[in-house]
């Protein structure tokens, strides 16, 4: 925790894509004793010659001994794979310990995983992040959790190596439920942002100074203050991409069902991804919307 003297841990972290190779790293830099595992080993292999500790070719190998294990994965398969898969982190994990899952997953997986981890005797917390790969390299995402109160205070101080803010939203689940609100909300914002910079441009205004004036305003968004330039220049390699974010929005649409709520504009800015996946911006950050819009710049 930044600012005050905390004890030492031996943590695991599994999973060293973009986001979670530098939160492993923010955990090292504070001092605690980390072994990462990775489905590619090389990518393991660099962690290590960068921040030190050590690594392992299996997530129960990883987990073995830790006082905290963390987990960053693709989606719902994956997390099975890495926490009740036959080589997987609960196989090894200690009474007492905690995981902490910050993969953007569904909430049944999260309290499928809580109730098995309360029966193996450690406690769970799922942790879904927000502030993209640059947040995750400064070290200020914000961390949407659930799980007991108990579980959290303990792991909190370690979260905050890598947050600028972690709030307990509810019970096992809810930190995913609070995940697609956020995402439920980016969609309707980027679209919003890409028909403005559109709009601008077709308008025969400069742009840039368009969203200066009005990013001072009633209109300003994270959206609009770190993507607007971007999505003028075409630069769209700053994050969180299509793939991903139609992921994102498949899990909102299907609690949507469960739970009788209509996202209309969700729906409709799933589709335009849909387009720009078939103009092959799949790797395309989620600022791409506006490459589908006529522009006369």
């Amino acid at each position: 925790m930044r600012g005050t003297r905390m004890s030492k841990f031996n943590v695991a972290f599994i999973g060293l894509g973009v986001m979670g190779y530098p939160m492993a790293g923010h955990l090292a830099a504070a001092g605690h004793s980390v072994c990462v595992y990775n489905r590619t080993t090389s990518k393991a292999e660099a962690w290590v010659a960068e921040h030190g500790g050590r690594f392992e070719t299996t997530p129960a190998a990883a987990a073995k001994g830790a006082d905290f294990v963390f987990s960053c994965v693709g989606n719902d398969d994956d997390l099975r794979s890495v926490t009740t898969g036959e080589v997987g982190a609960f196989q090894t994990m200690a009474a007492g310990a905690i995981f902490v899952d910050h993969t953007t997953a569904s909430a049944n997986v999260a309290r499928e995983l809580a109730a098995k981890a309360s029966e193996l005797g450690f406690g769970f917390i799922d942790g879904p992040v927000s502030g993209g790969q640059l947040g995750a390299e400064n070290g200020v995402l914000t961390v949407m959790c659930g799980g007991e109160q108990a579980t959290f205070d303990r792991v909190k101080p370690l979260i905050d190596c890598f947050a600028k803010s972690a709030q307990l939203m509810g019970d096992a689940g809810a930190g995913q439920l609070t995940k697609m609100v956020n995402q439920i909300c980016i969609a309707g914002l980027v679209q919003a942002l890409s028909e403005g910079v559109a709009f601008a441009e077709n308008a025969g205004l400069d742009a840039k100074q368009v969203f200066d004036v009005i990013g001072k305003g009633a209109a300003q968004s994270w959206q609009m203050d770190n993507r607007h330039e971007t999505m003028i220049d075409g630069k769209f390699d700053y994050g969180f991409a299509v793939d991903w974010m139609r992921k994102d929005l498949s899990l909102c649409f299907e609690e949507a069902q469960r739970n009788g709520s209509e996202l209309p504009v969700a729906e409709l800015v799933d589709t335009f991804y849909a387009e720009v996946q078939a103009n092959g911006g799949n790797r395309f950050d989620t600022s791409s919307l506006v490459t589908r819009l006529p522009r006369k710049a």
